[in-house]
């Protein structure tokens, strides 16, 4: 069955539509939650249906690359922010980082866009294959280098909403399979009666999503067996272009030591959380016996109290230092703290956090030129922290609780703890995106999350991947958050099986392309 003709575009109306798909595919994504913007993945598939001319393969690649582009310049441009930490250095890179950022992340939608017209599937069984062309690339996005699945399509839905729930059966990479075959059904819609069935299918996916979704949401929760574990959050507001600043060491320490010994409303914490990157100065130095600092936050405690702080720390030798960005829990003694756990973290981000081909990147110059350390050294696997008797946590620094699955479930921990210094990006939405897309780590594990910034969004999160009521503190707000550890949920079907429901529907996809290779070799051979 051959597809039924297309309006021919002219090439340049069609890279136009390509960007202004991207746009609305972005403007899905919270903080904008613009859901009508998913019909930009119809609009790509459209566009990829219609190509012609000597080169389509190429034509292919472009389209998607230029849809990719504007989706990721709209995603990613925050990032321009932490440029304008160190204006004077390195405020010049900042235009330049964005668009390579952009154009770096839209290569996979560019291969995945040819990867569809290679196998060119006829009838409606090419809307599942376009789902697993752009799904697998996803993945591959996620894991190339360190990997940067930042705003995957299937995490376009507000977590903690009733279609984010689908992330516990298929984690966010199955997600992503789903929502892009859902979005893109309209583009067969002009495939005569299949393509009215495909769409309609597709509508009753979207129900189902939202149905299922809610019931899940409504269900009764089982009853915790454990007494109830308090927290606070800790959030100083401290801008990052301020760390710099030597001379406000002092108010920085002031500022987090007085919000860590606020008097209670009620029972007092069990455990107190700073976020990654409190105080511009390495944990070993700011800890060392005797120290000023290391005093303040021992009066700022109570007795039996345990503490996280995010930082760097450093092993070796003084000539030779190998540094690490760590989470290091402590425990208020009688009149000191001592050391009860350290996590390193283990997913570091590239050009930012270390500089891949190091020694290669180093004779170009481009380290120099960057104004980039020596970076840090990656920690071992993430594995759960037990920083007391009774208490098991799953620490996730930054930009690792990006990644489904990073850190493997393991029964009994009460709580992910993530840490991240997002003052690098200022009052934008960078920020507010990570919030949620860190909140489908809950929801794929069925574990909550106790989130700590320095300038915001800090949140207490529930195992459905929502903010408990009056549980946050916005971007710019000062303060602590007080609240009970929210209950584990039941073990997932994700935290269970993994990426293999993600499989299964990568199969469907590649089942749809093997019937239609096998259909094309019938024809040449009937024809």
């Amino acid at each position: 069955m051959n597809l039924p003709a297309l309006p021919k575009l002219t090439p340049w109306r069609a890279r136009g539509l390509a960007l202004a798909a991207g746009l609305a595919a972005a403007l899905a994504h919270p903080p904008f939650g613009i859901l009508p913007g998913l019909l930009g993945y119809a609009a790509l598939l459209w566009l990829l249906d219609a190509v012609d001319g000597p080169r389509p393969l190429r034509s292919a690649f472009l389209r998607g690359w230029l849809m990719g582009l504007s989706y990721f310049a709209l995603g990613t441009w925050w990032i321009a922010e932490a440029f304008m930490v160190d204006a004077a250095n390195q405020g010049w890179m900042a235009p330049f980082a964005v668009a390579a950022m952009a154009a770096g992340m839209a290569l996979f939608w560019g291969l995945a866009a040819v990867l569809y017209r290679l196998i060119r599937p006829a009838g409606v069984r090419r809307l599942l294959v376009f789902a697993g062309a752009f799904a697998v690339l996803e993945w591959t996005r996620g894991h190339i280098l360190t990997g940067f699945p930042w705003n995957l399509p299937g995490e376009t839905w507000r977590a903690g909403s009733a279609p984010s729930q689908a992330a516990a059966l298929v984690g966010a990479y199955g997600l992503t399979w789903i929502t892009l075959a859902i979005a893109a059904a309209p583009a067969v819609w002009r495939d005569g009666r299949r393509g009215r069935i495909a769409v309609g299918a597709a509508v009753g996916g979207l129900a189902l999503l939202y149905a299922g979704g809610a019931a899940h949401l409504a269900r009764p929760r089982d009853t915790e067996v454990h007494a109830p574990t308090r927290v606070r959050i800790v959030q100083a507001d401290i801008p990052q272009e301020s760390k710099w600043d030597a001379e406000r060491f002092g108010q920085i320490v002031q500022a987090y030591v007085s919000l860590t010994a606020k008097p209670y409303a009620g029972k007092p914490a069990d455990i107190v959380v700073w976020p990654e990157g409190a105080l511009p100065l390495a944990i070993n130095d700011y800890m060392v016996p005797g120290s000023w600092v290391r005093q303040a936050i021992v009066d700022a405690l109570q007795p039996g109290q345990l503490m996280l702080i995010g930082g760097y720390r450093y092993e070796g030798t003084p000539d030779k230092p190998v540094y690490y960005n760590s989470l290091v829990a402590l425990r208020r003694t009688a009149d000191d703290v001592v050391v009860v756990g350290i996590y390193d973290k283990h997913r570091l981000v590239p050009f930012g956090e270390y500089l891949p081909a190091d020694a290669l990147m180093t004779k170009l110059g481009v380290k120099s030129m960057a104004h980039l350390g020596e970076g840090f050294a990656t920690g071992p696997e993430p594995a759960p922290l037990r920083v007391a008797p009774d208490l098991l946590i799953q620490p996730l620094i930054c930009y690792e609780s990006l990644f489904p699955r990073l850190a493997k479930p393991v029964p009994g921990v009460r709580a992910i703890v993530n840490v991240s210094n997002d003052a690098w990006f200022g009052v934008t939405s960078g920020p507010l995106q990570h919030l949620n897309l860190a909140s489908y780590r809950a929801i794929e594990t069925g574990t909550p999350i106790i989130r700590a910034t320095p300038t915001g969004v800090s949140a207490l999160i529930d195992a459905q991947g929502r903010i408990l009521h009056g549980e946050r503190l916005k971007l710019g707000e000062s303060g602590v958050i007080d609240g009970n550890v929210p209950y584990v949920g039941s073990p997932t079907l994700f935290s269970k099986l993994g990426h293999w429901p993600f499989g299964v529907l990568l199969l469907v996809s590649f089942a749809a392309a093997i019937r239609v290779s096998g259909s094309r070799r019938l024809e040449k051979v009937v024809n």
